[in-house]
């Protein structure tokens, strides 16, 4: 299983970094949120995928029994997702004030600091 999970987390970067490299705000926030989630899935798989032993000390024992699942990798995740959706709300919000001000979604018509018929700055001393 962690075969494929290692498969899935590289066609999960592979998306998010063709989606970021859009011109388009809408594609790169969609690749920054698929990005997140290749993070998350990465860290999951770190933590060792079993479901026969779950991540409680038993009486006695000062540490987990071998074989056990990582707790560390789910408790990062949970932390992370919630990092996550509220960096994508934000992003979101920021993305459709952006299209009611200039009109646009496309990067590279984002001019608006920079006008077209600006002089250039000096070239030399």
């Amino acid at each position: 299983m962690e075969p494929l999970l290692a498969i899935l987390v590289g066609l999960f970067f592979a998306a998010a970094i063709y989606l970021m490299l859009s011109r388009f705000s809408i594609s790169i926030m969609l690749g920054i949120a698929i990005l997140g989630n290749a993070v998350n899935l990465l860290l999951f798989t770190s933590g060792r995928l079993t479901r026969e032993v779950p991540p409680i000390i038993p009486a006695g024992l000062d540490a987990l029994p071998a074989g056990t699942a990582n707790p560390l990798p789910q408790a990062l995740i949970l932390t992370a997702i919630v990092i996550s959706f509220s960096f994508l709300a934000f992003l979101l919000v920021l993305t459709y004030r952006a299209y009611q001000d200039l009109g646009t979604d496309d990067t590279s018509e984002m001019r608006a600091a920079e006008p077209d018929d600006r002089p250039l700055p000096p070239l030399g001393y």
